[in-house]
């Protein structure tokens, strides 16, 4: 029997993890079932971080992970799904192709930044999506150095208020002074077509995010989009042109599109939509997770969203229900009843959220240590260490906040 597990984030790495973990309680070897990943590199990318400095640092290595608990590796791309043959055909790396068959198939190839047709978009723009895009902008923002001081060299646009906008824009001001010189003063705007900043967070910790703003100097220009972008800078839906030698793109991720060959139902995002054991309910075998899966956190109407924490979880009870079903072992429904919210606000501190109404329990730098302690810590694989890498992917406990 195989478990074919198709990417290397954080949904991926758990659900491989888990599905070793109960592998291993049953007493099954590697021999009764082969537990397979598929993916371009045995690399997490710390997605979460890439708004960060130096984002080449911020991978963490799986193979030695994946190897202790008896993980096979397969270094390509996943191509083509066939779920009538339950096979997914991978590019290998040496340019080959290699059909891999499957009794049990978890989806969990992620999501990616959506880019829509605005023009100079492609040309001009930058964003923090992938390491490669990550990496692009932070050379980028070396070579400013470079440039004659203008203040069109020293003014960053942020297209989207969300998570990654908000951490992206608050992170700038201390990244420019860090290759401008302490003396400069960057300017920074966030674009968003809501009329309100960070229109997912809510009225309660709107206020901290705004006095964070003001705190670092970030403008809004907020119920307006981006029109197009050139060589000059970016110019609005307002009609407003703002000179500026970095535009970030931020505004909104879609399911990586490996998901539309699964022959299902999806929703906005390209998500397929899942059962409470994460099973995609019309395609016998296949379990999807993470940011591929639209899923039901509890009974009272909140689903997963599009982030690592859920993706953990996730992640860790995909694994554990594919493994289950060839086991012979009951399945466990995913839920995910706690949540939490931990926003970066660079020099401003961070702001720390519980619950769904989000509740804010803690501001500033006590905020940020916390947020620290995510970024570096929690969010980590685990050490490539047996028994303390399956123990780790307990679903009942991965994320327990």
């Amino acid at each position: 029997m195989r478990i074919v597990i198709i990417g290397a984030g954080f949904a991926a790495m758990y659900a491989a993890l888990s599905s070793a973990r109960l592998r291993d309680i049953r007493g099954a070897t590697p021999k009764d079932l082969e537990i397979v990943l598929v993916a371009p590199e045995p690399t997490l990318v710390v997605r979460p971080r890439l708004y960060e400095p130096k984002p080449e640092t911020l991978t963490a290595p799986l193979l030695d992970v994946l190897k202790a608990i008896d993980v096979v590796y397969v270094q390509g791309r996943a191509e083509t799904v066939d779920t009538k043959q339950r096979a997914v055909e991978v590019a290998t790396g040496d340019g080959k192709r290699r059909t891999l068959a499957y009794d049990r198939l978890v989806v969990a190839t992620g999501s990616q930044l959506f880019r829509p047709n605005v023009p100079g978009l492609a040309e001009f723009g930058f964003s923090v999506d992938s390491l490669a895009d990550a990496i692009a902008l932070d050379r980028h923002l070396t070579d400013l150095a470079a440039r004659p001081a203008t203040a069109a060299r020293d003014t960053v646009v942020v297209a989207g208020g969300g998570f990654t906008g908000i951490e992206a824009a608050t992170e700038m001001p201390a990244r420019l002074r860090a290759v401008l010189g302490a003396a400069a003063k960057p300017r920074v705007i966030i674009v968003d077509r809501s009329e309100g900043i960070a229109p997912d967070m809510g009225e309660g910790p709107r206020p901290v995010i705004e006095a964070a703003l003001r705190q670092l100097g970030v403008e809004t220009r907020l119920g307006v989009g981006v029109a197009g972008l050139d060589q000059a800078g970016v110019t609005l839906s307002s009609g407003e042109h703002i000179d500026a030698a970095t535009v970030v793109w931020a505004a909104g991720i879609r399911a990586a599109p490996l998901t539309e060959q699964i022959p299902a139902e999806r929703d906005k995002f390209g998500r397929l939509l899942v059962d409470r054991d994460l099973r995609v309910p019309s395609v016998a075998g296949v379990f999807a997770t993470g940011d591929a899966a639209r899923a039901a956190c509890d009974d009272v109407g909140n689903y997963a969203l599009m982030s690592c924490q859920h993706a953990t979880r996730m992640g860790a009870f995909a694994g554990n229900n594919a493994a289950a079903e060839l086991l012979g072992e009951p399945t466990k429904p995913y839920h995910q009843k706690a949540y939490v919210t931990c926003l970066d606000l660079g020099e401003a501190g961070a702001l720390f959220t519980r619950g769904w109404d989000r509740k804010v329990e803690m501001t500033g730098t006590e905020a940020k240590k916390t947020k620290q302690e995510i970024n570096t810590v929690w969010i980590y694989p685990p050490k490539a260490e047996r028994a303390a890498a399956l123990a780790s992917a307990d679903p009942e406990r991965v994320t327990d906040l």
